[in-house]
């Protein structure tokens, strides 16, 4: 589980901001308990602020720092792919991440430090019984292992300046390297333009939905609270039940293979069939409105999330989305009989629609300093009658109270919407 992510000099962020996963309010079930640390867990995390504040880049830094340890060892060589805040100092300075994680009931702290060429600093260490214990600490070219680590020598030998300790720890570390290194790894950013077609154009995907209906030997996996005997639930009925939330007219599905004319193999297209008036219609995928192609492409990620723990990043969650299916999806992360294995889901949105669907701990909020940079504060740090854990977020949002909402000039507005009359130069 993601515990707490600090990142410095990271596109728009340039000082250091914190998100933390940490519970305010530890006294209801959307809250996990960690036996690593004495405090409550999140699984559900909502950012908003205005356009161009840096919702998405929160999310990018944690996704970057995912693909870091996934492919730095193979896919980085003379150079560090970083993305520094463009203006003043950043490019100059070094980009750095601070996080907490929590694998196998273990807190984990892993920090590092990094410019366009080398790895300037990285460490890992590991609270056992609440101790902490290093398990590593780099500077540029030197690392210190912690006595006894019996495969310090194959990581090292498989470092350079731009190779992430811990990816080669991934590859060939004992078992601390590999279950962080696994974790981090895994996170997984989805994105608006990542939703739609491609899943209906045949690019099949690991966790894929098309997968996941086409997978009939799959494990059971305990999803719906329902009357029904849950025993008899697999992967494959109830991404058709969840299927359902966004068109009810959903019946059934057919699976068929054909053979590409431009490549070769066989792929699986997928047919949603409808109930009618008479007789059943079938549509292909890309026949469906946005909203069901959207919601139809998240079904196979989520799945893959809450059936192995992960953490799922969601940008711009109500894109093309109906508020209600979105408040759903919220709710099956924050519902312990649906998530049951402490998946987490942090997600961008401007709806505000589904501030009614999260406590004041899971809500960031981000602006837009003078100087171009990003701030992130959360919503629980606000004191006094503001924030109290009865007020009505929508409206106190709304109503600029947190600040984090655009401010409309409306004469400007008119003026370039050619409404007001401009004066004339002469």
């Amino acid at each position: 589980m993601l515990l707490r992510l600090q990142v410095s000099n990271h596109r728009s962020i340039l000082e250091p901001v914190e998100l933390s996963m940490i519970a305010v309010d530890k006294d209801r079930a959307a809250t996990r308990r960690f036996d690593g640390i004495s405090e409550h867990v999140l699984t559900v995390a909502g950012i908003y602020g205005p356009n161009a504040s840096g919702k998405s880049n929160v999310l990018d830094a944690i996704a970057w720092l995912s693909r870091a340890v996934a492919r730095s060892l193979r896919g980085w060589d003379d150079y560090i792919p970083r993305d520094p805040h463009r203006f003043g100092k950043g490019p100059a300075s070094p980009t750095e991440f601070d996080l907490d994680l929590g694998v196998d009931g273990v807190r984990y702290t892993y920090r590092l430090e990094l410019d366009d060429s080398t790895v300037l600093f990285e460490c890992l260490d590991s609270y056992p019984e609440g101790r902490r214990r290093n398990l590593f600490t780099r500077s540029k070219d030197e690392i210190d292992f912690r006595r006894g680590l019996d495969r310090a020598r194959g990581i090292q030998a498989l470092l350079t300046p731009t190779t992430l300790a811990l990816s080669a720890g991934r590859r060939v570390g004992d078992d601390d390297f590999r279950s962080v290194a696994k974790a981090l790894s895994s996170m997984r950013i989805l994105r608006p333009r990542n939703r739609r077609i491609p899943w209906a154009s045949g690019v099949l995907r690991f966790d894929s939905t098309i997968d996941l209906l086409g997978d009939s030997e799959a494990n059971q996996l305990r999803l719906f609270d329902t009357e029904q005997d849950r025993s008899a639930v697999t992967p494959r009925s109830a991404a058709m039940e969840l299927l359902r939330f966004a068109d009810p007219g959903i019946d059934n599905f057919v699976m068929t293979e054909e053979e590409p004319e431009r490549f070769g193999g066989r792929r699986r297209q997928l047919g949603l069939i409808h109930r009618g008036e008479s007789e059943p219609v079938t549509f292909g995928l890309e026949d469906e409105s946005d909203g069901t192609q959207t919601w139809f492409g998240l079904i196979g990620p989520v799945f893959a999330a809450l059936r192995l723990g992960r953490v799922l990043l969601l940008d711009e969650i109500d894109a093309s989305l109906h508020p209600r299916l979105s408040a759903r999806l919220i709710e099956i992360f924050q519902d312990p009989e649906t998530n049951s294995r402490g998946a987490q889901l942090v997600f961008t949105s401007h709806d505000t629609s589904l501030l009614n669907s999260l406590n004041r701990d899971e809500v960031w909020l981000t602006e837009r300093a003078p100087n171009a940079t990003t701030r992130l504060v959360g919503l629980a740090e606000f004191r006094g009658e503001r924030v109290r854990k009865s007020l009505n977020l929508e409206r106190a949002y709304l109503q600029g109270r947190f600040g984090a909402v655009p401010e409309v000039d409306q004469a400007a507005v008119h003026r370039a919407l050619g409404l007001v009359s401009m004066p004339d130069d002469g």
